[in-house]
């Protein structure tokens, strides 16, 4: 026996140990960003969250410093003393002048008016606009346009459209609405904020007047609704 094992000096090395079988990790997709594709959405979501926080901070900032109160439009007066249609021809003449108050209740803030068209319109049919001048509007301030819409203009009546004009007619008092289509900047300050446009609806009953004289009674304040 000993002969047979003297090749190992003496020493005994039992059977050979295997290698340590070697692990593969695949990243799955709960395993946060790592790089690439997923790195970039990461960034993105977190700039678009601090976006949010920050404009959402500056808003509630400026409600607090500010308190912003909403512009109120009011058609105080209007006078119609023409408003005759045609038939055979579809044309309407008319002379419609208008007092509209705007008040800016704001504190501290004024208003730019860039753009202000002014449109009327008769069963939804377009029969005037006027350019008004551009002004600006300080703050606690309440300024008055006084647009005059006269002329003649074709307006294609159907036979429901006429009957409620003929119906109008008999009675003295017309149903009128204006539009102002506006272009406003709000100035906060030494700071001015970019244009929005807002579209002010004015619903309006008018009676008909003759030498300053209604027979229908007169026109009652009317208030406007502000919408963007």
């Amino acid at each position: 026996m000993a002969e047979k094992q003297s090749h190992l000096n003496g020493a005994y090395y039992g059977p050979s140990i295997p290698p340590p079988a070697r692990t593969y990790h695949r990243p799955g997709r709960g395993d946060g960003c790592g790089c690439g594709c997923g790195c970039l959405i990461c960034f993105l979501l977190e700039l678009i969250g601090t976006i949010v926080v920050i404009v959402g901070v500056a808003v509630l900032v400026f409600w607090l410093i500010f308190r912003p109160n909403r512009i109120n439009f009011h058609v105080t007066d209007a006078s119609l003393t023409q408003f005759d249609f045609t038939t055979n021809t579809n044309t309407l003449n008319y002379n419609l002048a208008l007092n509209i108050n705007i008040r800016n209740p704001n504190n501290k803030i004024g208003i730019y008016y860039d753009n202000i068209e002014a449109s009327v319109f008769f069963e939804d049919q377009r029969f005037g606009t006027e350019f008004l001048t551009p002004f600006y509007q300080g703050h606690k301030n309440t300024t008055i346009l006084s647009p005059v819409f006269k002329g003649q203009q074709l307006v294609l009546l159907g036979t429901s459209e006429l009957s409620v004009f003929n119906s109008e007619k008999s009675i003295g008092v017309y149903y009128i609405k204006v539009r102002l289509y506006l272009r406003i900047r709000f100035k906060l300050g030494k700071v001015k904020t970019w244009r929005i446009k807002p579209k002010i609806k004015c619903d309006l009953m008018v009676p008909l007047s003759s030498n300053g004289n209604s027979v229908a009674g007169t026109f009652q304040t009317t208030k406007c609704r502000v919408g963007f």
